[in-house]
């Protein structure tokens, strides 16, 4: 009842009832669960029937068949979402929803959406979310196999659900700590660093000239060493003999 899944309840209730007729607090609960479901179609409260189960009669000899059981239809489209510390990602699984099919409203904290596509049942989904957001920075996005909807958190905190529940504990907003640079963690930073590319090549050029080679690539670096500090001269002499000496 509390999730207001009321006629999973009422199944549940009449179960507790036929088990144990003499408990009144199932019957005092299935009044409220009534209530609540006559509520929800606008219909006026139905009160249940007094239950007059004989106590000898078992849940076995009952039989499966005469279980009560409740279809729920499950929702059209799903949905999931993800966080960061600003924002709240909320990604609704719609294929092939027209732009125009779909309102989108954001309040302090509710969202609602709507999606109406001609010749279909419609989509509702107004959640009461578990915390508080800025509606002018939030924004969503129809893509062809799903919407977006980013909610701008009006607080850095992490949201546990959601949907807001009653008891459930809002985390307070994360303290930084006033440690030193040299205490503080580092982390992975997307911030392009700037590089001194003239100390990198003198770097290169250093380890170029600092490593030993043998046969062959000892001869080339050396002939590589000769050319790169002659002058032009000596540079054409050169290259005419290696020429020369090709097959």
């Amino acid at each position: 009842m509390k999730l207001e899944e009321y006629q999973l309840a009422k199944a549940a209730l009449h179960m507790g009832a036929s088990l144990a007729p003499a408990d009144s607090k199932f019957t005092n609960l299935l009044k409220q669960c009534h209530h609540l479901i006559a509520e929800e179609s606008d219909a006026a409260p139905i009160i249940p029937e007094k239950h007059t189960i004989t106590p000898t009669v078992s849940a076995k000899e009952l039989g499966v068949a005469e279980q009560m059981t409740v279809t729920v239809a499950r929702p059209k489209y799903r949905h999931e979402f993800y966080q960061k510390p600003d924002e709240v990602v909320l990604t609704i699984f719609a294929k092939g929803i027209p732009q125009d099919s779909v309102t989108v409203d954001f309040g302090e904290q509710i969202l609602s959406v709507r999606i109406e596509v001609p010749g279909e049942d419609a989509y509702s989904l107004q959640p009461r979310l578990f915390g508080k957001i800025v509606p002018a920075r939030c924004r969503y996005e129809v893509l062809s196999t799903k919407m977006e909807i980013r909610l701008a958190k009006a607080q850095h905190i992490h949201w546990t659900a959601l949907e807001f529940r009653r008891g459930a504990t809002v985390p307070q907003r994360a303290i930084v700590s006033s440690v030193t640079d040299t205490q503080r963690p580092s982390y992975p930073s997307s911030k392009p660093k700037r590089v001194d590319w003239d100390k990198l090549e003198a770097q290169v050029e250093k380890e170029e000239k600092e490593e030993k080679l043998d046969g062959d690539a000892a001869l080339n670096k050396f002939f590589r060493q000769i050319y790169q500090d002659a002058d032009e001269d000596t540079r054409r002499a050169m290259r005419k003999s290696f020429v020369s000496i090709l097959p």
